[in-house]
């Protein structure tokens, strides 16, 4: 049987929780999801987490934050004068926001402070400085 190798497309189940096992997202219960080995389209702990399984065969494994989505930066955290938004925009905290970038990308953050001045964002992603478990089960290499 043919074991998942860089380059190969595959199908897998997945559930992804944090340390104290709160799910976060999974994929039972739909379609499985499908992505190519090494096209950096999926954290590296779970790409490395399923190079070398046959298909049918399940895992749980620890990743952690630097193989997940890296570590919290206090760099992406950013304190904006409120007169440099636009005027439609009313900020609260928890939301989120999409900012266009020099090269064209959007980029997300979510607002963590709001006085009458001042609006702090963070950009870091949600699940930054988190290490993560993943039941992950490989169902085909396509």
């Amino acid at each position: 049987m043919a074991k998942a190798k860089d380059g190969d497309t595959v199908r897998v189940h997945y559930t992804a929780k944090f340390q104290d096992g709160k799910v976060i997202d999974t994929s039972i219960n739909h379609e499985p999801w499908q992505f190519t080995i090494g096209k950096d389209k999926v954290i590296p702990g779970f790409e490395e987490a399923v190079i070398g399984m046959n298909p049918g065969e399940s895992k749980t494994v620890e990743v952690p934050a630097d193989k997940a989505y890296g570590p919290r930066r206090k760099g992406m955290i950013l304190v904006v004068d409120r007169n440099k938004l636009p005027e439609h925009l009313k900020p609260e905290v928890g939301q989120q926001l999409r900012i266009p970038q020099a090269d064209g990308q959007i980029a997300a953050a979510t607002v963590i402070n709001v006085s009458e001045s001042k609006v702090t964002i963070d950009a870091n992603h949600p699940l930054a400085g988190k290490d993560l478990t993943f039941d992950i089960e490989l169902i085909k290499i396509v």
